[in-house]
């Protein structure tokens, strides 16, 4: 399996468990919201049955009037307004009424605050369906208005507080998983990294040793140049890993130069019939902390997948501009594009369109311009089947 298909399965399975999750937080919500539907339809029986012993204590005269009080005076939970056909407020139960902010004020003024706050509950309530007409006889009616009592509201709102709980732990847990799996990635890059750097070396040293030998032995220069190029290429290659896992040293470097030097080795090596421009402007050539040799990598990465991308075919335009923060590039090829759906896929570890290769390319520079450069590389666009063009910043040197 490779790690395309790693990354696949992965996110198959991610997709599953966030499915899993979402159907059981649904359950709890439904449940929850039939339990406060349950307790909302017997806190209105209960206020039905106040109602009617209301009505009976107002019309009847051979009724248990103390029985009829017990039940009127029982409910001690659910906020209550009897008001007659005129709006009056009758009688009012189980409202937290404000509070005298001064303790020095007459009477009558404090209950003028209770009689406002009243009217406003009667008002919210009258435009409610917590009501309930008792009829007194065929001309005279009251209405019961009621809220919903405090251990409601409380029910009705749990749910959600737990939901908020469950997906803030999850949040805390993902990330520190996230975190973890980051430290571990870095460690496998550095390690291989390194590794790759330390195993180069050898075969390297010997290849210097042999291009010398054949120097002496009279061997055409001309391939002795060649083969000393690409020892040197490989020398490169080698001090490149070995500065994965550690913050590389930078140097001041400008922009311009720095794309021209790093596409030395790529203008000679790629196809003929693909088109390499660069497009400066003196402008443009603004001061950039580099290293050097990552950038160069960067720049192959990028030239190399536009090779590919077009089969060997096509153009590519490289165009350097700046502002007062950053330092732009931007790759245009005229390749076979890729899908929007696709466009930060592109820069995770294993995800590839060719039939070979690990897809670790792009990834590996993400990481050299974003975090050993401060910058930010992203597709600024593409088009299936004619392009595309990425973007990078770079932060310049002011001064």
């Amino acid at each position: 399996m490779n790690l395309r298909n790693i990354y696949d399965s992965r996110r198959i399975w991610k997709m599953v468990l966030l499915a899993v999750s979402l159907i059981l937080v649904g359950v709890f919500i439904y449940i929850s919201n039939r339990l406060v539907k349950d307790l909302a339809k017997q806190e209105r029986e209960r206020m039905e049955i106040w109602a009617d012993a209301t009505r009976e204590l107002t019309t009847s005269t051979d009724t248990d009037v103390d029985f009829l009080f017990r039940i009127i005076q029982g409910n001690r939970n659910i906020p209550v307004l009897l008001v007659d056909e005129q709006g009056t407020i009758i009688e009012q139960r189980n409202f937290k009424l404000p509070e005298p902010a001064d303790t020095a004020k007459m009477i009558s003024e404090y209950s003028a605050i209770n009689k406002k706050f009243l009217d406003e509950k009667f008002k919210k309530l009258s435009n409610s369906t917590n009501c309930i007409e008792i009829r007194i006889d065929d001309s005279t009616k009251q209405m019961l208005y009621y809220e919903d009592s405090d251990l409601l509201r409380r029910l009705a709102y749990y749910p959600y507080i737990q939901l908020a709980v469950m997906l803030l732990f999850l949040g805390i847990a993902y990330f520190a998983l996230i975190s973890v799996k980051k430290a571990e990635q870095n460690r496998v890059w550095v390690g291989l990294s390194k590794e790759t750097a330390h195993q180069l070396g050898t075969p390297i040293s010997s290849l210097m040793a042999w291009t010398q030998m054949l120097e002496s032995m009279g061997v055409d220069k001309d391939i002795i140049t060649d083969m000393d190029t690409d020892v040197h290429r490989l020398s490169v290659i080698a001090d490149r890993f070995s500065k994965i896992g550690s913050m590389p040293d930078k140097e001041l470097t400008f922009i311009n130069e720095a794309v021209e030097s790093s596409l030395t080795y790529m203008r000679t090596r790629i196809p003929k019939h693909v088109a390499l421009t660069v497009h400066t402007q003196d402008d443009t050539n603004c001061g950039v902390m580099l290293c050097q040799p990552l950038f160069e990598w960067v720049m192959e990465n990028l030239t190399k997948n536009a090779v590919d991308a077009m089969s060997g075919q096509g153009r590519i335009d490289i165009v350097v501009t700046s502002d007062a923060q950053h330092a732009h590039l931007y790759v245009k090829d005229t390749g076979k594009g890729i899908a929007r759906k696709n466009f930060k896929n592109v820069f995770n570890p294993g995800f590839t369109t060719k039939k070979r290769g690990w897809g670790l390319g792009l990834t590996l520079v993400k990481r050299i311009i974003e975090e050993y450069h401060g910058g930010k590389i992203f597709v600024k666009e593409s088009e299936v089947g004619k392009g595309t063009t990425f973007a990078i910043e770079i932060p310049r040197v002011k001064g």
